[in-house]
């Protein structure tokens, strides 16, 4: 058993020191590395970049015509002051529009401004399986991805700098303009060229700020990726030294030892200090603090609902001077709204007991309106629980627009086109002249749900003032539970 042992650890010992004579021994090997996530990392960059392109060219082109106007009502009025006003502007549209577009010779800098975690974290992986990309076994191809992956995001941080530099000299621009047409603005009415300057400064903004958040948010591969690298020490020093995070914190060496917390006070000692201060206040004083914080606690989260209307949470917020629409700027796969609601009907002489399935499409208007499309089938059970016999009683088409009344409240009103006969083929419904009218207008109510696939339940109360013209005569009140995804 001992020379087992004394066997044993002499081979240990021999391992460890093979190890330790290996140019390659800080870092680790990483097997089954995901593959597939740099292809994914690339599309998304690379959509991003030509979104980011082409969006700055358009808002560009919109500001210069603005400008441009501008310049024309003011040229009537005062012409020595236009020319000194927008001297050269056109030009330093047309340049930065060559930015842009141009990413010849683009210098690498490293990440700047607003901290934004996972594209941090990318970076940082993406720097270090280059730098480390002999030493892993990751095969040749994996290693063309890494260089062009990380090639592609050095582009689109170039171009989101680019973007920082536009978004500079518009808010320049529009300061410098309206403090010289502060003294025409009465007589030469040109407020509304102004407030349309302005709304493509915010929205450009904006919409420069929705990409970072795409950017931003991590898919499944990436947060395996992050999983993997951060197993190996190698990948934790690396960070620590190159990390945006480092940069903004300057962290100490010895940072997170036991050096490095030597001389501040534990939570023990805060908790003692904070109960030996609030003893002196009566019996009631640690009750008063509690419900004090609450109500702060309250008033930060109103703040920061307001913060995120305006369409973001750092200190970069262009603050309009007007309502903005928060789903401008947003994708147009973002604004769309799938949802689904159910209707049931109780049996008549007419009809069987009938619920009615529908299938909707909405497209969010501003963050207040909702206005779409939608199909439904309607399926009958038969006259009773003794009875049940399914049916197809007929299909719809609809149509339909919410707007926010209060809280969770909206106005909703729609039109819809329905084939309300039993059928046994859809040949019969080809039949135009069998469809009825339906004019609806009520109320909804829209409840957030916390869940990863239904986002919204949705239940309206809605009067169809056609029904009356119909013949059968259908129900006119309509009760409708749905969800949306």
């Amino acid at each position: 058993m001992k020379v087992h042992l004394y066997l044993t650890g002499i081979l240990l010992f021999l391992n460890i020191y093979a190890l330790a004579q290996e140019d390659d021994s800080t870092i680790d090997k990483i097997p089954q590395f995901p593959n597939r996530l740099f292809d994914k990392l690339n599309r998304k960059t690379n959509n991003l970049d030509k979104e980011l392109t082409k969006k700055t060219e358009k808002y560009l082109e919109r500001l210069a015509r603005k400008e441009q106007k501008i310049q024309n009502h003011l040229y009537k009025k005062d012409s020595t002051a236009a020319n000194n006003l927008f001297a050269g502007s056109q030009e330093k549209y047309l340049e930065l529009e060559e930015m842009i577009k141009n990413v010849e010779g683009f210098e690498q800098k490293p990440l700047a401004g607003e901290y934004l975690p996972y594209v941090d974290s990318l970076k940082g992986s993406l720097s270090f399986l280059e730098k480390n990309k002999h030493h892993l076994e990751l095969s040749l191809d994996v290693q063309g991805k890494v260089t062009a992956s990380l090639v592609s995001f050095n582009q689109l941080q170039y171009k989101f700098q680019v973007s920082e530099k536009i978004k500079q000299f518009v808010r320049q621009r529009k300061e410098l303009i309206k403090q010289n047409l502060s003294r025409f603005e009465n007589s030469l009415g040109l407020n509304k060229y102004l407030d349309e300057y302005n709304k493509q400064v915010y929205y450009y903004s904006q919409q420069v700020r929705e990409y970072k958040e795409i950017l931003n948010d991590p898919d499944k591969l990436l947060q395996k990726t992050l999983v993997i690298l951060n197993k190996f020490p190698a990948f934790g020093e690396f960070m620590k030294a190159n990390s945006q995070l480092a940069g903004l914190f300057n962290l100490p060496d010895g940072y997170g030892s036991q050096l490095g917390v030597q001389g501040l006070q534990t939570r023990d000692q805060v908790t003692q200090l904070m109960q030996g201060q609030l003893a002196s206040g009566g019996t009631n004083s640690i009750t008063a603090l509690q419900s004090n914080l609450q109500s702060a606690h309250q008033q930060l989260d109103q703040l920061k609902d307001k913060i995120n209307l305006l369409g973001g949470g750092s200190g970069d917020i262009e603050m309009p001077d007007f309502k903005p629409n928060n789903q401008k700027t947003k994708p147009f796969l973002k604004r769309l709204e799938l949802g689904t609601n159910l209707q049931t009907t109780r049996a008549n002489y007419f009809f069987p007991t009938t619920s009615d399935i529908g299938l909707s499409l909405g497209y969010k208007l501003s963050s207040k309106g909702v206005a779409g499309i939608g199909i439904s089938y309607k399926v009958g059970w038969g006259t009773s629980i003794n009875h049940i016999h399914v049916t197809s009683e007929g299909v719809g088409l609809r149509s339909f627009l919410d707007l926010k009344l209060k809280r969770n409240f909206y106005i909703s009103g729609g039109y819809e086109y329905n084939f309300q006969q039993p059928f046994n083929s859809f040949q019969q419904v080809k039949n135009l002249n069998s469809w009825q009218h339906s004019g609806l207008i009520g109320i909804s109510k829209m409840v957030s749900i916390t869940g990863k696939l239904v986002k919204k339940t949705k239940v309206q109360f809605l009067w169809d003032f056609l029904s009356y013209y119909q013949v059968p005569r259908t129900q006119p009140i309509k009760f409708r539970v749905g969800y949306n995804f």
